[in-house]
């Protein structure tokens, strides 16, 4: 994607960047005038219901839904049969949705209805009878790769693994990176740690549950309103799922009430369309939040071994990481990620990361914030920490001397380019909360982390209007914010205005292609679109002036939202402003607008520190989180409020993920704490005050030198958290979350240990 002329065109000083406006949709949220996905309503709309697996693992043997068909209101029933078996890319995303010759996981969906009231579909699902036939379940990942493990999908055999296996097992897939020599660098060491870790499954926690309203004609022609992170994807996953045109469904994104990567798949928009094509009718359907839990995807849970050497004097000699994530019934768990991003934030010569993506009869794995690198970072952070220990080293420190920094080679492939890792690790050194007293039961800890960022396909269109105001079409639905930030980049570029602009999330049919709100790369990818539009527009005002004024365009240059006459005719027609051409615009030419779409790469790594101090009590278990400090390079922070905002957003919900939230599973494979009530999410009183400091490192492959910053901020967290907790109970913590039972665990053998 051939920018670098453009690009050279790089500011350095800002008028409208990294200022502090009011968020464009804010009044509407806070009134309650934004219409999210359970709002939208249609003429005859039904309501749609999923009846779901009440086994871990079961064979379908037979499903009848004479009774559910019969029922008065009931309008149309779907199962299996209702949709065409397949054996390519999407075959897993369809098993998900609907349950074909086996239930996979408790809360798999078996069966839908729709009918005219959400009571009677209820009594509907009530008169469905399946019969099952109970099979054998495994939910915990090292379980799932023993030799006598119930074996989910007997045509799986592990993937990048030689020789070929000849048995089938639940280990999808292989994956390694390495550099150098592990077994020498570890001969250097002076000090080797080795620990294994373990981490439960966390769900995102967005408080807006999966809905969607499907209206599919006879036709052919059908519309979807959803709330979700990407409706092309949508658009392009149902159409394939259900036999249609991509041309004749037209999906569009409605607000979005919290997703952080959860948000990134499709659950119930194909069984809706199914539905709606049976009944002849819209169908709308919300999931409850048991139903969220069950059977919409959490993250991994995870078993690690991780081994690091260093030197007496603090030199990382050689790292290796075994990494085991389960991603649920399906392959597909983010491992290879977090094999690619454990070592990142270290210069090593020698290191060795392997990671197996294993299946177990749990709900499909989503992507939650950096999928993979934070199980990934925390253990990795407590092993350094521990080193740090051991070697008598101040843990920043220690970190400094290892620091990746511009031209190191990473593991997983590229040389980094320039990187703000050092940056944090300072900016965290300097902070007053690194020197802050501590007190009885109290501990430190510190933790680096490192994500990728994305780019990809991105498509915008800028429109200028008659009054010299601008509306902006983007694709990519906004999660965090990003339509101020979109508004506060055309402004820049434009010199205009941050009120002039206003920016809307268009549907599928109003623009090209766009990929996914994910990896942190709305505000890089759809912010290099929007510059680039814009300065499409510039280059047409200055046409147009030159027009007016009756001289080459060439000789026009565009300053402060200004056309202005250059060289020779300085002096002798007086400037045109943005609005001055915008209302002449019909007689210069038509309208004025700016399009680009691209291909976007260059999104610029991210790193980040963590400082936390806490508090845990002895007696119980229950730790107190005092403070938290998080340094992290932006690139450069387009809204300040926001870039600091997912810093606290990532941080509070580490905090969550480190000390409470896990799924948990019976004996039965049923999961025991589907709802809010039992799955404890972090609240107010559970989050000190969070300090951020914005490290600005700019990225040389964009305009304004940005960065993504959504999901570097929960990498390290845990690992931070983890090593304050040690610190304050005097034992290493292996396993989370660091519920108050574990920590009295954890007390409790350090005192038998010490008798013994």
């Amino acid at each position: 994607m051939p920018l670098e002329g453009d690009i050279a065109q790089r500011k350095t000083t800002f008028k409208q960047i990294g200022t502090r406006p009011i968020r464009p949709d804010g009044v509407d949220k806070v009134t309650g005038r934004a219409r999210f996905g359970a709002d939208a309503s249609a003429p005859g709309m039904l309501i749609g219901k999923v009846l779901r697996s009440p086994h871990a693992h079961a064979r379908i043997r037979k499903i009848n839904t004479a009774k559910a068909e019969a029922l008065a209101g009931v309008k149309a029933v779907v199962t299996r049969d209702d949709f065409k078996d397949r054996n390519d890319a999407l075959r897993d995303v369809l098993v998900n949705c609907m349950a074909r010759d086996k239930a996979l996981y408790d809360g798999h969906a078996v069966a839908a209805v729709a009918a005219t009231t959400a009571a009677i579909a209820d009594k509907a699902l009530k008169l469905i009878v399946v019969d099952y036939e109970v099979l054998p379940h495994v939910t915990d990942v090292d379980e799932a790769m023993k030799p006598g493990a119930p074996i989910l999908d007997k045509t799986m055999f592990t993937n990048n693994v030689e020789p070929k296996p000849t048995k089938p097992s639940n280990v999808a897939s292989r994956c390694e990176f390495a550099l150098g020599d592990i077994k020498a660098g570890f001969a250097k060491a002076d000090v080797v740690v080795e620990r294994s870790f373990k981490t439960e499954a966390t769900h995102q926690g967005y408080i807006e549950p999966h809905a969607c309203l499907a209206n599919l004609g006879p036709d052919g022609q059908g519309e979807i309103w959803v709330c979700t992170q990407g409706h092309y994807m949508i658009r392009n996953t149902c159409a394939d799922l259900l036999g249609l045109d991509i041309s004749k469904l037209r999906v569009t994104a409605s607000e979005i009430g919290g997703g952080f990567g959860g948000k990134t798949t499709v659950f119930i928009e194909p069984v809706a369309l199914a539905l709606s094509r049976k009944s002849g009718r819209p169908v709308k359907m919300v999931m409850t939040r048991n139903e969220v839990f069950r059977a919409t995807g959490p993250t991994s849970s995870t078993s690690m071994r991780i081994k690091v050497g260093t030197t007496r004097d603090g030199r990382i000699t050689a790292a290796e990481a075994d990494l085991r994530y389960q991603g649920g019934a399906f392959p597909g768990s983010p491992v290879e990620l977090g094999a690619m991003t454990a070592f990142a934030c270290y210069d090593l010569e020698n290191v060795k990361a392997v990671g197996y993506d294993v299946i177990t009869n749990r709900p499909k794995q989503a992507a939650y914030r950096a999928p993979g690198a934070p199980m990934a970072a925390f253990a990795v952070e407590s092993v350094i920490d521990e080193l740090a220990k051991k070697i008598r080293m101040d843990p920043v420190d220690f970190r400094l001397k290892n620091a990746a920094k511009q031209g190191t080679k990473s593991a997983y492939g590229p040389t980094f380019g320039p990187i703000g890792l050092i940056q944090t690790l300072e900016a965290i050194k300097a902070h007053p909360n690194y020197r802050a007293p501590l007190g009885p039961n109290q501990g430190r800890g510190l933790a680096s982390g490192f994500w990728f960022n994305f780019a990809g396909q991105t498509c915008t269109t800028l429109n200028v209007n008659l009054d010299g105001t601008v509306a902006l079409a983007v694709g990519t639905p906004d999660i965090g914010g990003s339509r101020a930030s979109m508004c506060l980049m055309a402004a820049e570029e434009l010199g205009i205005g941050y009120e002039q602009v206003r920016t809307i999330v268009a549907d599928t049919s109003s623009l090209g292609y766009n990929d996914v709100t994910d990896g942190s790369r709305v505000t890089f990818a759809s912010g290099l679109a929007t510059i680039m539009a814009a300065r499409e527009v510039i280059k047409k005002m200055c046409a147009r002036a030159a027009k007016t004024w009756g001289i080459s365009a060439d000789a026009v240059t565009w300053e402060d939202g200004q056309a202005k006459p250059a060289g020779s005719n300085a002096g002798n027609f007086k400037p045109m402003s943005f609005k001055e051409i915008a209302a002449a615009s019909h007689s210069t030419g038509g309208p004025l607008a700016g399009h680009h779409e691209i291909n976007a790469d260059g999104a610029g790594v991210s790193f980040a520190t963590h400082l936390c101090d806490v508090e845990v009590d002895p007696e119980t278990g229950y730790t107190r989180v005092l403070r938290y400090t998080i340094a992290q390079d932006a690139g450069k922070a387009i809204h300040p409020s926001y870039v600091e905002g997912q810093f606290q957003g990532g941080a509070a919900q580490g905090i969550g993920w480190a000390l409470n939230e896990e799924y948990i599973y019976g004996k039965d494979g049923r999961l025991q704490n589907a709802g809010f009530l039992d799955y404890r999410i972090p609240v107010a009183s559970d989050c000190p005050m969070i300090d951020t400091i914005i490290v600005e490192v700019a990225n040389p492959k964009h305009p304004y030198g940005v960065r993504g910053v959504g999901e570097t901020s929960i990498v390290p967290p845990m690992g931070a958290i983890a090593n304050a907790v040690s610190a304050a109970i005097g034992v290493r913590m292996l396993e989370l979350p660091m519920s108050p039972p574990r920590i009295v665990h954890a007390l409790d053998s350090r005192l038998k240990k010490a008798a013994d």
